[in-house]
């Protein structure tokens, strides 16, 4: 799915969004699944052409015309298999899906969820200069966005941080560092108190929550893990290590949401605030963000994005759009439909297919 413009973070830029999709059949009842592991294995040790070949060889027949009666089962057929976080996510999301069009229950109530609606705060990559940047925050702080994410990465930090400070003295910022650093960066990070961020989120290595608590217990800014949670067992560990004090959980990342549901229940437990992420998927792969993101321990604003802020056309029909909540801030509404694929556009925008049983 192209992008209106490249996306750059600490790990690299893409300039489109390699998703799976899962269309997922019961009966004359179908319902579809997204995950949007990226082009590369560069965010996490997944990819999109990897993702569609282990779901295709592995993953989907060890499923196939079997009587799947929850969630917990699912992930309990596709345990035999090791990480393929992504990979399980299609199947996982593809079945709550189907079980929401099964049932005639929306998704977010048969997640749980009693609101409807959850705020969302703006994001910005890296771009060719801090002016650009600084030009580009100020229609989401007018616009009310309660809170704004930057890209942080070497050479794009802490002089981007206190220009975009001084312009925007009492704006909520964090920083997200897609694991570009290393605890031996730790005095950075101590110097950024002064900036009085909500968070740094994922400034250590993807695979680590040892050394974030290290890192944690030497600042005062809240460190959020990302991508170090890829299931429940990381989430728990962090917990215990107090690693963190804030944790961002992306269905896609941690297996599907099945298990960003007990992640978000073990925070909740825990005493840490969480919030939902997004891979910029098309609107199908969002409206699970969406119905997620209404759980009652989701509390910071939701990395949850309209259509029309990264694409030109949404694959799926209806694009997802914001609405002003009662307090006046930008939000989202849980879907009382899921959106699917338009066939046209899936077709045109379609590398590899494959049907696994029929």
């Amino acid at each position: 799915m192209p992008l209106l413009y490249p996306w750059r973070t600490a790990y690299g830029e893409d300039a489109a969004i390699h998703s799976v999709l899962c269309r997922m059949t019961s009966g004359s009842v179908d319902a579809w699944g997204e995950s949007s592991p990226l082009a590369a294995p560069c965010y996490s040790p997944e990819w999109g052409g990897g993702v569609f070949a282990t779901a295709r060889d592995w993953f989907a027949p060890a499923i196939v015309r079997r009587d799947i009666t929850s969630g917990e089962q699912l992930q309990q057929l596709l345990g035999i298999y090791k990480g393929n976080s992504f990979a399980k996510a299609l199947l996982d999301t593809a079945w709550w899906s189907l079980q929401s069009k099964l049932t005639g229950t929306p998704l977010h109530q048969l997640l749980g969820a009693t609101r409807s609606e959850v705020v969302v705060g703006a994001d910005f990559g890296v771009m060719d200069s801090i002016d650009e940047l600084i030009a580009a925050i100020r229609p989401a702080v007018d616009d009310g966005f309660p809170r704004v994410k930057l890209k942080f990465r070497p050479g794009w930090d802490v002089d981007m941080l206190r220009a975009v400070r001084r312009e925007y003295p009492d704006q909520t910022f964090h920083i997200d560092c897609n694991s570009g650093y290393r605890l031996a960066d730790a005095e950075l990070f101590r110097a950024i108190d002064e900036f009085n961020l909500a968070m740094i989120e994922q400034p250590l290595p993807h695979d680590d929550v040892y050394q974030h608590a290290q890192l944690q217990a030497q600042i005062r800014t809240p460190v959020c893990l990302d991508e170090s949670i890829t299931n429940l067992r990381r989430a728990e560990l962090a917990i215990e290590l107090k690693s963190c004090r804030f944790m961002n959980i992306k269905p896609g990342r941690v297996g599907g949401l099945t298990n960003a549901v007990a992640i978000h229940n073990a925070c909740r437990d825990a005493g840490i605030p969480c919030w939902v992420g997004g891979m910029l998927e098309s609107s199908t792969g969002s409206a699970h963000c969406v119905a997620l993101s209404m759980l009652d321990n989701f509390t910071y604003p939701a990395d949850i994005f309209p259509t029309s802020r990264f694409y030109a056309e949404d694959l799926s029909d209806p694009p997802l759009e914001l609405y002003r909540s009662p307090a006046g801030q930008p939000a989202v509404q849980a879907f009382a439909e899921l959106p699917e694929p338009h066939p046209q556009r899936l077709e045109q925008l379609t590398q590899q297919r494959a049907t696994v049983g029929g």
